[in-house]
C-alpha cells in the first residue's frame, strides 16, 4: 500500500496504554489491524459497547475489541485500569480524540489509565498524508501532566488523518 514504519514496537513491553492518533475515518481500524499484525504484538482496544452487537458484535471481539459502557456516572477509568491487574499481558489501544469527528481537546481518561495502571504510554500515528504510522518509544507518565501532554502533542505535531480537516 506503500506505507513505511517509522520505529517498532519497543521490547519487553507487555503492558501499555497504546493512543493512536489521529482518529478520523473507519480506514483507521484496518490500518491498524494491519499494522498490529505487522509488529506482531497483540494490542486490544476499547470501543463503545454499540459495536458489540449482532450482526458483527462477534468480528469486534475476535480481533481484540473489548466494549466499553459510555454511560455517565460510572468510573471509566478505575475499571479499565483495574484490567492491567488481571492481565499478564494487555495492551491497550485508545484513541484520546474519542470520536472521528474534529475535537477541540482530548479526553484524558488514557492518561489517567495509564497512570493508575501504572504502565507506560506508546504512541502510534497513522500519517495518512506521509503514508507512515510513527511508533514512539514508552513515556512513563510523570507527576507534571502538563510536561507529558506537551510531549504526546508534540509527537503527533503536523500528522494528518484520513480526513485532513478533521485532525
Amino acid at each position: 500500500m506503500g506505507w513505511k514504519m517509522i520505529g517498532s514496537w519497543p521490547t519487553g513491553v507487555k503492558k501499555a496504554v497504546v493512543i493512536v492518533v489521529p482518529h478520523t475515518s473507519w480506514h483507521d481500524f484496518y490500518i491498524g489491524l494491519l499494522v498490529r499484525r505487522i509488529l506482531g504484538v497483540d494490542i486490544k482496544f476499547v470501543a463503545k459497547k454499540e459495536l458489540f452487537k449482532p450482526p458483527f458484535g462477534w468480528y469486534f471481539k475476535w480481533v481484540g475489541g473489548i466494549p466499553l459502557d459510555r454511560t455517565q456516572g460510572q468510573n471509566k477509568v478505575e475499571a479499565i485500569a483495574g484490567k492491567f491487574a488481571e492481565h499478564e499481558e494487555l495492551r491497550l489501544g485508545i484513541s484520546p480524540e474519542g470520536t472521528r469527528k474534529k475535537v477541540k481537546d482530548w479526553k484524558t481518561g488514557f492518561y489517567y489509565i495509564a497512570k493508575q495502571a501504572d504502565v507506560p504510554i506508546v504512541m502510534i500515528a497513522f500519517d495518512f498524508g506521509r503514508k507512515q504510522v510513527k511508533i514512539s518509544e514508552p513515556l512513563l507518565v510523570s507527576e507534571d501532566k502538563e510536561a507529558d501532554f506537551k510531549q504526546i502533542k508534540a509527537f503527533y505535531k503536523e500528522v494528518i488523518g484520513k480526513v485532513a480537516h478533521y485532525t
